[in-house]
């Protein structure tokens, strides 16, 4: 379990040298740890978010995810050394590198509990992909942004499952091709991001957030989740079928027989909590 030692979900201390780990009430705050190098990604980072969101998910004892970095950044794409690095790779090499980034990414979006990200700063190729990985992102309004691998001869191709069903292809094919960054403002307008505010009241921001999560109970906010993420990837008939199993299944729980009991009663329902 998480405690308030900033231990792990497996209640170790958190052994990782480019991410901090550590509970704050009822959530656990990831904050990417390289600020001499804008929280850019290099191979150990890329494991060590994979391992974190792997235990995270499968936690009990948290209701949510706040994922930051350290420093002025966000998190600004990928590390010189790292990319220097691959030109040495074999095509193999570079498959199986790509493959852990973007199991890294999965891991991320499919993550049980909601992932709030913090968002300041520079959020640049793969920073606008773990951007497009959080449920609820908010930024401060001197964000940059930008799917960036273009203007290297390459492509934003693991991020871009992610990233084209958060903003669409229309916008994908602009931002991938030209490569351009762009502001928090247009991050929002094209569903990247889903708040904007100063830089002094980011937290605030991402505190008011965390107290709407925690005051919804924690099966009904985990089974919104599965059904925003899949219910349109799925045949007519079988979106038919998982929602109306989904709807029966949490009524008649004791979670949802609390929170309907507590609404018709105009009282405040007893999983219900605010964090701090």
């Amino acid at each position: 379990m998480l405690n308030d030692d900033a231990q792990n979900s497996t209640g170790e201390p958190s052994a990782y040298q480019h991410l901090t780990v550590e509970r704050r009430g009822l959530a656990a705050w990831v904050t990417l740890n390289r600020p001499e190098v804008h929280n850019a990604f290099n191979a150990l980072l890329i494991a060590e978010l994979h391992d974190a969101f792997t235990r995270l998910s499968a936690a009990d004892d948290i209701r949510a995810v706040v994922l930051l970095g350290a420093g002025r950044s966000f998190c600004a794409g990928a590390d010189l050394n790292w990319m220097r690095a691959s030109l040495d790779f074999t095509h193999e090499q570079n498959v199986d590198d790509a493959l852990r980034m973007a199991d890294m990414f999965r891991a991320i979006d499919s993550c049980r509990h909601p992932v709030i990200g913090r968002i300041q700063g520079a959020a640049l190729g793969g920073g606008a992909g773990l951007t497009a990985v959080c449920d609820i992102a908010i930024a401060s309004d001197d964000c940059r942004f930008g799917f960036t691998e273009a203007r290297l001869g390459i492509a934003p191709a693991v991020i871009s499952p992610f990233a084209t069903r958060k903003i669409g292809v229309s916008h994908a094919r602009a931002l991938f091709t030209t490569a351009e960054r762009f502001d928090a403002e247009r991050a929002l307008a094209i569903g990247l991001v889903h708040q904007v505010v100063p830089a002094t009241e980011l937290d605030d921001a991402v505190q008011a957030t965390l107290r709407n999560v925690t005051l919804s109970g924690p099966a009904g906010v985990q089974a919104a989740k599965r059904v925003a993420m899949t219910v349109l990837s799925l045949p007519d008939a079988e979106a038919r079928d998982l929602t109306a199993q989904t709807i029966a299944g949490l009524r008649v729980s004791e979670e949802g027989q609390e929170g309907i009991r507590a609404f018709l009663e105009k009282r405040t329902a007893r999983w219900a909590q605010a964090d701090e």
